[in-house]
């Protein structure tokens, strides 16, 4: 059964944005806190991810060396607002449902590849995997959207003493986890809209 393009480039995508969704999640750069207290964050620049909070510290270390200090957040601390919480369970949700979606369309295509003929087969695999990269994609979209816009508003944190952190940074930033959350978003979306309008090509 020939296949068309859109098919592969809904697995590409799919896989791409997958592979971007675990990028975000994974590293530590959602919002850049630029302070201005250098005493224990002595490169004025701390990183607050969804996980932990990190920043380069010279304090108790010898001279000429550095020591990148992260805070791990711990269970549910009711000082830690609400998105990041919902950032790391919605993020959680989005990998694995793409990993599903992946795998949706690893059977559709498989399918095709051995020369099955059972058309409904293959589109439901398909459709299946298109529901699960949308769902991904918007599972992500909530998190980096609600992130971002606690960045630009310049939002505060009261962070526990024992996080070395003050509770709002003179400026701050969207680190490369919001734009990298992005492009997934977008890729997912695509993959998803490829698988949904999958149509078998009929015999000539």
């Amino acid at each position: 059964m020939p296949l068309n393009y859109g098919v592969f480039s809904a697995f590409a995508l799919g896989t791409v944005g997958w592979i971007l969704c675990t990028i975000s999640m994974g590293i530590v750069e959602w919002r850049v806190w630029h302070v201005d207290n250098t005493t224990i964050i002595s490169s004025g620049i701390a990183w607050v991810g969804i996980w932990k909070v990190c920043f380069i510290s010279y304090l108790h270390v010898s001279p000429g060396y550095e020591e990148q200090f992260c805070h791990k957040f711990s269970g549910y601390d009711s000082s830690i607002p609400h998105e990041i919480y919902a950032a790391q369970g919605l993020l959680l949700i989005a990998m694995f449902m793409g990993l599903l979606g992946l795998t949706a369309t690893i059977f559709a295509l498989r399918n095709v590849y051995m020369g099955i003929t059972d058309k409904t087969l293959i589109t439901r695999f398909f459709l299946v995997g298109g529901f699960f990269y949308v769902f991904a994609s918007l599972c992500i979209l909530i998190p980096v959207s609600w992130n971002f816009y606690s960045v630009t508003h310049n939002q505060s944190i009261a962070f526990p003493p024992s996080y070395y952190m003050p509770s709002s940074p003179a400026v701050q930033e969207a680190g490369a986890a919001i734009p990298i959350g992005i492009v997934a978003v977008i890729l997912l979306l695509l993959s998803g809209t490829f698988s949904l309008s999958y149509l078998p090509r009929s015999k000539s």
